[in-house]
């Protein structure tokens, strides 16, 4: 999937308007920047069919240097070699690997070991990073903001399944019987059958983009 070039410009625009914003001293400066940040909030609701008003408050909402935003997503095994998914309940139930924003004041480790308990009951260790891939670079359906996600290899170390607010449903899934329905926002066919590979052989280097 391309990522089209309108949300490549307005991206471009709002990302602008807001390091624009976190260092600008003049409020003529303040002025120019806010008509760019409302181009490309106007843009991006063009291109999006989204409502104007909408895509500006959460243009609004950020602020300081515009960076990626992070993700990280936990591709856990069980003993058999079955790898741990779950079904979010944001998209449909849909199928994917436990994970999601990184929060500050955590590491990429204990975000990745937090989500994987708050999605899924269970326990885990991180024992490798194996890939750091960009979401537009990958494939993803496109969305509003730039966003890297690191995707860590864990081992399953005690709990049990348990859903939350976030999932329906836990499954353990050889790699020949994956499930179809992936909410692909967040993951990928390919990358699941890069994960196994990933677990299969630790010599393998981290995969980036």
């Amino acid at each position: 999937m391309t990522t089209p070039q309108w949300l490549i410009w307005a991206r471009d625009l709002q990302a602008l308007a807001q390091s624009g914003l976190a260092y600008a001293e003049s409020p003529f400066d303040r002025e120019r920047y806010e008509s760019i940040r409302q181009i490309a909030a106007d843009m991006m609701a063009a291109g999006s069919q989204a409502d104007m008003q909408r895509v500006l408050d959460l243009f609004s909402d950020q602020d300081g240097y515009a960076t990626p935003k992070l993700v990280v997503r936990a591709a856990v095994f069980d003993a058999q070699g079955r790898m741990l998914l779950v079904r979010e309940v944001l998209d449909h139930d849909r199928w994917t690997l436990p994970g999601g924003w990184a929060d500050v004041n955590l590491t990429p480790v204990e975000n990745t070991v937090k989500e994987v308990r708050e999605e899924s009951g269970f326990m885990v260790r991180v024992t490798k990073l194996a890939a750091v891939w960009d979401r537009d670079r990958q494939g993803h359906p496109p969305g509003p903001f730039s966003c890297c996600t690191l995707y860590f290899i864990c081992e399953l170390t005690g709990g049990s399944a348990e859903t939350s607010i976030e999932t329906s449903e836990i499954g353990w899934f050889a790699a020949d019987h994956l499930p179809t329905d992936l909410s692909l926002g967040r993951v990928l066919p390919h990358q699941l059958t890069r994960m196994f590979e990933h677990a299969a052989n630790f010599d393998l280097p981290t995969d980036f983009d």
